[in-house]
């Protein structure tokens, strides 16, 4: 169970804000400007008792809600992370192509359309039906990142968008992406941010009955990947780090905050300069390219 507080959310942007000051990013008074705001927060009675138990939900559960509207528009991370691994991939030989934790199929679809034959893996039955109705031509296997149902060398590609952050050691999954890499193979990663996952950035959603809840997720350092990678045998080929774009918004009027059980970060607009302050030039997402030794 966590316990989430809208206090405990705009304090820590505040302190965050508070602690770029502190190294010099900041003058005097957007430090008095801080103290100040977190006096008022402090002082605000609709916040004082606003605190909810959140339940941690499993991922087959958590993509079971988010089936069926998973693909909506309004997704940020796909607007950043697709680009950059597009371009990754497009420059890549056409081979076999294992889409792993492949969801409905975002990716398959994409590696379909540049002649891979595609290999999807996911957990979530329910992903799975919407992928293979995306992409009718694709292999698509219920199975775990740490055992995938695929044989050693099979692939010539692997790309693994957005689902790390839901495992706890990245060693055993990154090494079955060596395994089933054929000599000279690819790995494609993108995932949340470590620094993204610190401020918050963990998926929410509303239980069927009614009850906020979070995906379960952990925070990555951006060395983890790269330790997990060498010790599977895996060669660096390329690091990116895209940043959200920066956003100016005015200070929300008194109750015009949306529903932040279910979308904390809405609970920004409550104090936009401290959220710009501390948000700034902080990177959302991490790619990676990797590749298995030719021999």
């Amino acid at each position: 169970m966590i316990y989430e507080h809208p206090l405990a959310y705009l304090l820590g942007i505040e302190g965050t804000a508070l602690l770029r000051a502190f190294t010099g990013e900041h003058d005097r008074d957007f430090v008095e400007a801080r103290i100040a705001e977190i006096r008022r927060l402090l002082d605000d009675e609709s916040l004082a008792g606003a605190g909810v138990d959140v339940d941690r939900v499993s991922t087959v559960d958590g993509y079971r809600v988010w089936a069926g509207t998973y693909d909506r528009p309004g997704n940020a991370a796909f607007d950043i992370d697709a680009p950059l691994v597009g371009g990754i991939v497009g420059a890549l030989p056409v081979g076999v192509a294992l889409d792993a934790a492949c969801g409905t199929g975002r990716y398959a679809e994409s590696l379909a359309r540049l002649g891979h034959r595609v290999v999807g893996v996911d957990s979530s039955p329910d992903m799975l039906d919407r992928a293979r109705a995306r992409v009718p031509g694709g292999e698509f296997l219920v199975g775990d990142l740490n055992r995938l149902p695929v044989g050693d060398g099979q692939v010539d590609l692997v790309v693994c968008a957005l689902a790390l952050t839901h495992v706890r050691d990245l060693g055993p999954v990154v090494a079955e992406f060596a395994r089933v890499l054929r000599p000279g193979g690819h790995l494609v990663i993108s995932d949340v941010h470590p620094e993204a996952v610190a401020r918050g950035s963990v998926p929410p959603l509303r239980g069927p009955d009614g009850r906020p809840g979070r995906v379960e997720s952990y925070r990555h350092l951006v060395g983890d990947y790269l330790r997990a990678a060498l010790a599977a045998g895996l060669q660096l080929r390329g690091c990116q780090e895209p940043r959200l774009p920066a956003r100016e918004r005015p200070p929300a009027p008194a109750g015009a905050v949306g529903p932040w059980e279910l979308w904390p970060w809405c609970l920004a607009d409550l104090v936009p300069e401290a959220a710009r302050a501390a948000n700034a030039d902080v990177p959302a997402m991490v790619v990676w390219h990797f590749q298995s030794p030719a021999t």
